[in-house]
Formats: structure tokens, C-alpha cells, sequence
């Protein structure tokens, strides 16, 4: 038989709202302000949605052209994340270990698309990759089309969401020990080894975060994919768009369904993605 301390009996005791006023001020204020900036508005985005009765809501969540904006959106902001993976750690790799001429300048560069607005962004994307860009013309002769296709919607998804990768392994870069990679060296490993058994597996949850930040940059990026694609649809038309395209249509209640099966979506991939960090981590810990 277990025994309650008389001070837990005691707080079990005390009314709920005498409770609350013991919680931290610190705790009150982030509940408070993800409340009124994050809880509320995704309540009445459900709300919004509800009005839809539940035929129509499937209807409207399921249609031909909404399923193709789910594949183009997603599909490609995975892909751009997954690549950015790659080139995002590779170059941050570069500007943490090594020194080379325009170093902090180029350092610089990476934050560029944070700052530039989106739409400046597609505009520059579709100038440089159009038929007659300085890349376009380039890859023209080999029957290679990016402006104003699905390719170019990918490739303006990297170049936004590229920042999110660096930013997020160079700081775990710069804090590594040297001393675990010549100790690697020493005891007869390559360089490939060294960074495949020893470098990488702490560095993988760090990578996992910072793809999961670039697809939700991708997923929701809207002011550079509408200019440098045709926006056809069951081609390169994109969720956000189409959600645009409903709300000129005073189709309220239908963007905010595509809204909701967007925010679901995304939901269950980033679940996803902190399970796998989980998983890193517990496996790192071994």
C-alpha cells in the first residue's frame, strides 16, 4: 500500500484556478502568446472548414485538381528539402573548416534569400532560367525547360529554403571536437570513415531539423513559385495558389478546406521527421 504525502494531498485539495496562480509568469506568457498567435487562428481555420458539410468538405479535399496541387507541392518541397540536406550540409561544411578568399562575404550570401522578398526571388529565378536567361539558354539546347514548369516551382523551393539547412548544421559544426577525428585518423580510418561513423551520426538529427524546416519553408512558399511557374493545372500548380484562386472566387469556406488538409499534411510529416530525430538521438546515445 502506497502513501500520499500530506503536502501532495494537500495540493490535490487545492481549487484548479488557486493552482494556476502558482504557475511561473514565464509559463503564463508563452501559453498566453501561443494562444492568441497560434492555437486561436488554427481553431477558427477548423471552424471555417466545419461549415462545409462533410460530403462537400471530401469533395472539395479530394477533387482532381486538389490532388494534383497536393502532389506537385509536396512532392517537390520533399525533394528540394532532401536536396538541400545534401548541398546545405556540404556547404556548411565548407564555411566552418575552411579559409578561403570572400569567405564572410559569401557567408553573407546564404542569409540572401531570408531578406529578398519572394516575389523578387521568382521574378530573378524566372529572368535567369527563362529560354534566353544566362542558365536558360544553357540548358535550352539540351530540350531542359525550368522557367514555367514544375522544375522551376523546385528550384525556387531551394533557392528559399536552402538558408534553413546551413543555418542549422553550422552551429553544431562549430562546436564539434577536432579531437574525435584525429583520434579517428590515428587509429587507421579514412576520411570517408571518420565522417560516416564518426562526424555524421551526431550530426544527423541537427540535418533532419534543418529539412524539416526548409520543407515547411517550401510547402507554405507562395510569392516566388506563382511568378517563375505557368500555374497550369495538373502541371505546376501549386496548393497555395490554388488556395488564392478559391479566395478570388469568395470560396472561403473551400480555400480554407485545402488550408486544413495542407495543415494536416505538413503535421504528419513533421511528426514524422521528429520521430526519426528521436531516433537518431536514442541511437547516437548507444
Amino acid at each position: 500500500m502506497t502513501t500520499v504525502s500530506p503536502s501532495v494531498e494537500v495540493e490535490r485539495k487545492t481549487p484548479f484556478w488557486k493552482r494556476l496562480g502558482r504557475v511561473p509568469w514565464t509559463w503564463r506568457i508563452t501559453i498566453g502568446y501561443l494562444t492568441v498567435m497560434l492555437f486561436i487562428p488554427i481553431i477558427a481555420m477548423f471552424l471555417k472548414a466545419s461549415t462545409e458539410p462533410p460530403a462537400r468538405f471530401w469533395a472539395i479535399a479530394t477533387s482532381d485538381i486538389a490532388l494534383a496541387t497536393y502532389n506537385v507541392t509536396f512532392v517537390t518541397a520533399i525533394f528540394a528539402a532532401l536536396l538541400n540536406g545534401v548541398f546545405g550540409t556540404l556547404i556548411a561544411w565548407v564555411l566552418v573548416r575552411y579559409d578561403f578568399p570572400l569567405k564572410r562575404l559569401i557567408d553573407a550570401t546564404v542569409d540572401l534569400p531570408f531578406a529578398l522578398p519572394t516575389s523578387v526571388a521568382g521574378l530573378t529565378l524566372a529572368t535567369v532560367y527563362s529560354d534566353n536567361g544566362w542558365l536558360g539558354s544553357l540548358l535550352a539546347p539540351l530540350g531542359i525547360k525550368v522557367s514555367f514548369t514544375r522544375t522551376g516551382v523546385a528550384v525556387a523551393m531551394i533557392f528559399i529554403s536552402l538558408p534553413f539547412i546551413v543555418r542549422t548544421v553550422q552551429p553544431v559544426l562549430q562546436e564539434m571536437e577536432h579531437e574525435i577525428e584525429e583520434a579517428s585518423w590515428c587509429l587507421g580510418a579514412s576520411q570517408w570513415q571518420t565522417f560516416w561513423k564518426v562526424i555524421l551520426p551526431p550530426l544527423f538529427p541537427t540535418i533532419l531539423t534543418g529539412v524539416a524546416l526548409g520543407f515547411s519553408r517550401a510547402v507554405g512558399e507562395y510569392g516566388s513559385t506563382v511568378i517563375i511557374s505557368s500555374n497550369t493545372p495538373y502541371q505546376d500548380l501549386i496548393a497555395p495558389v490554388l488556395i488564392f484562386q478559391r479566395l478570388e472566387q469568395y470560396d472561403y469556406s473551400g480555400a480554407t478546406v485545402i488550408g486544413i488538409v495542407l495543415l494536416s499534411i505538413s503535421l504528419v510529416l513533421l511528426l514524422a521527421i521528429n520521430f526519426l530525430q528521436a531516433w537518431a538521438r536514442r541511437y547516437d546515445s548507444r
